[in-house]
C-alpha cells in the first residue's frame, strides 16, 4: 500500500474538517494536555453516535476554517480561529451541549506527579502509616514532613501540603509520592470554549440552572428599576415605585395643607386622634382575650383540676377508714 504524501494528507484532513463544519453547528473546543492515545480512543467510543472528536495541528485547522469561510460565506465560523491556541481539539456534536460536556469529563485517568510538571491542584499527603521502613526517613526530612517510627515503619503525624497548585513538581516530591503510591493528578479533555451557531461562550454557561437564570434576571430588573427611578425615566419595572413615591409626596403635601383627597383623609383622622390607633388594635386584643383574661382562665382550670383531685382522694380515705 502506497503511503500518502504530506500534501495528500493535508487535502484529506481539509476535506474532513470542512465536511464537519457543514454538518455540525455546535462545537466544543477542548484542551488535550497529557491525554494519551488510549484515553482519547475511549473518549471517541463514549461519544460515538452524536459527537465526533477531531484533533490536528492548529495551523491546519485555522487554514481549513478560513478556507471554508471564504467558500461558503459563513464568516461566523471564523470565531473559532482565536480559540485554537495550545494543544486543543474539536468535538463536533448534535447532542445537548451540557450532556456532552459532562460525558467528556467522565474520562479522566489518574497520573503520577512527574518531575517538572506544573501541578493542576494542591497535593496534600494524608497522615497515617506509610509502610516504609525507617531508612526512608530522609525523604520526609528533606520535605519537612513530621514523622515518627511506629512498629518498625514510618508514620506521618499530620497532613502536609506537599505541592501547591501552579508549582512545578520537584524530584523529591515526585520520589516521595511514587514511594507512597499516590497518583495525585488526573487528566482528560477539558472544555475551554463552546461554539454554538456562531456564538462563542464559556463552558460555565452550561452549568447554569433555572434558579441561576431567575436570580440574574431579578438582579437585572433591580438595576433597571434603580436607574429608571434615579433618572425619573418611566419603565414597566419602575412604574410601581414611581407611583408609590408620587403618592408619598402628595400625601405629605396634604398633611401640611388644607388640601385633601380620599386616601389622605383616614391618615389625617389618625394623626388628629391617635387614640384611634388603639381602638383599631383593641379588637385583636379582645379576640385573644387579653393577658388578664388568659391568666384568669388558667387559674380557673387549676382550681377545677385541684377540686377533681380532692374528690378522687375522699372515697379512698373512706374505704381505708372502714
Amino acid at each position: 500500500m502506497v503511503k500518502p504524501t504530506k500534501a495528500e494528507r493535508k487535502t484529506t484532513y481539509d476535506g474532513k474538517l470542512c465536511k464537519m463544519l457543514d454538518i455540525y453547528s455546535q462545537i466544543l473546543v477542548v484542551a488535550a494536555d497529557n491525554v494519551g492515545s488510549n484515553q482519547l480512543q475511549n473518549i471517541r467510543k463514549g461519544l460515538r453516535g452524536d459527537s465526533v472528536v477531531l484533533m490536528g495541528k492548529n495551523t491546519m485547522m485555522k487554514r481549513s476554517i478560513r478556507a471554508h469561510a471564504d467558500k461558503t460565506g459563513n464568516n461566523a465560523i471564523l470565531n473559532l480561529v482565536p480559540l485554537l491556541v495550545g494543544n486543543v481539539g474539536l468535538i463536533f456534536t448534535k447532542g445537548d451541549l451540557k450532556e456532552v460536556s459532562e460525558e467528556v469529563g467522565k474520562y479522566k485517568v489518574g497520573a503520577p506527579a512527574r518531575v517538572g510538571l506544573v501541578a493542576p491542584i494542591d497535593v496534600i499527603v494524608p497522615p497515617g502509616n506509610t509502610g516504609l521502613d525507617p531508612s526512608q526517613t530522609s525523604f520526609f526530612q528533606v520535605l519537612n514532613i513530621p514523622t515518627k517510627i511506629n512498629k518498625g515503619t514510618v508514620e506521618i503525624i499530620t497532613p502536609v501540603e506537599l505541592i501547591k497548585k501552579g508549582d512545578k513538581v520537584g524530584s523529591s516530591e515526585a520520589a516521595l509520592l511514587s514511594k507512597l503510591l499516590i497518583r495525585p493528578f488526573s487528566y482528560g479533555l477539558i472544555v475551554h470554549s463552546v461554539y454554538d451557531n456562531g456564538s462563542v461562550f464559556s463552558p460555565n454557561v452550561l452549568q447554569l440552572t433555572e434558579d441561576d437564570l431567575v436570580e440574574k434576571f431579578a438582579a437585572g430588573v433591580s438595576m433597571v428599576t434603580s436607574l429608571s427611578v434615579a433618572l425619573a425615566y418611566p419603565t414597566l419595572a419602575a412604574a410601581p415605585h414611581m407611583f408609590v413615591n408620587a403618592y408619598k409626596n402628595v400625601l405629605a403635601i396634604a398633611l401640611e395643607t388644607d388640601f385633601s383627597f380620599l386616601q389622605a383623609e383616614q391618615v389625617k383622622e389618625y394623626l388628629k386622634d391617635p387614640s384611634k390607633f388603639a381602638a383599631a388594635a383593641a379588637p385583636v386584643t379582645a379576640a385573644a382575650g387579653g393577658p388578664a383574661e388568659v391568666a384568669k382562665e388558667e387559674k380557673k382550670k387549676e382550681e377545677v383540676e385541684e377540686s377533681a383531685e380532692e374528690s378522687d382522694d375522699e372515697p379512698m380515705m373512706n374505704i381505708f377508714g372502714d
